[in-house]
C-alpha cells in the first residue's frame, strides 16, 4: 500500500473512531445533563454536589458504551489496568468539568439554572477534549497490526541466524 493510501486508511479510522466517541460522548451528555437537571431540581443538594454525582453517573455509562462499541476492538488483555486508567482519567476530567462549574457559580456568582446549564455544559467539552486524547492514548490501546506482528516476527528470525552464524547461545523457541 503507498504511504499516501495507508495515511488516508489511518484517517478513515480516526473519522470512524471519533464519530464513535461522539455517539457515547452525545449519549454520556444527555445522561449527565438529565442528572444534574433532575437532582438540582429535585432535592436540595448545592449546584457542584449536584453536577458531581451526574458525572459520576455519566462516567460509568460511558465506560459500558466505549469498551463495548467505540473501543470493542481493542486490547482487552488488561481490564484491570484499563478500568483503573479509565478511572483515573475520568477524575481528572470529572476535576476539569466540575472545575469549571465551580469556578463560575462561586468565583463569578453566576448561579441561576440557565448559567448553571452552561457552564457544565462548557466544562464537559473542556473536559472531553482531554478525555478523548487520554483514552485512546492510555486505556483503550490498539493491538498491533498484522504488518507490525509479521515484520516483528521476521526481525527476531533474521535475529536469531546472525546469532547462530556467530557461534552465539540461541535462546529456545
Amino acid at each position: 500500500m503507498s504511504e499516501r493510501g495507508a495515511l488516508r486508511v489511518r484517517l478513515d479510522q480516526l473519522v470512524r473512531e471519533m464519530a464513535k466517541f461522539g455517539v457515547v460522548g452525545g449519549l454520556g451528555l444527555l445522561v449527565n445533563m438529565a442528572v444534574f437537571n433532575l437532582v438540582r431540581h429535585t432535592t436540595e443538594l448545592p449546584v457542584v454536589r449536584a453536577s458531581l454525582l451526574a458525572t459520576v453517573i455519566a462516567i460509568a455509562f460511558n465506560y459500558v458504551g466505549f469498551r463495548y462499541f467505540t473501543y470493542r476492538d481493542r486490547d482487552k488483555s488488561g481490564r484491570t489496568r484499563e478500568l483503573t486508567l479509565f478511572l483515573l482519567f475520568s477524575l481528572v476530567g470529572l476535576v476539569i468539568e466540575n472545575g469549571v462549574l465551580y469556578a463560575a457559580t462561586y468565583g463569578m456568582g453566576w448561579d441561576s439554572p440557565l448559567q448553571n446549564n452552561f457552564f457544565k455544559f462548557f466544562g464537559i467539552g473542556v473536559a472531553t477534549l482531554f478525555r478523548f486524547w487520554s483514552y485512546r492514548t492510555w486505556v483503550f490501546r490498539t493491538l498491533p497490526g498484522p504488518e507490525a506482528v509479521t515484520a516483528a516476527e521476521s526481525f527476531l528470525e533474521q535475529r536469531r541466524h546472525e546469532s547462530e552464524r556467530a557461534g552465539e547461545p540461541v535462546a529456545p523457541r
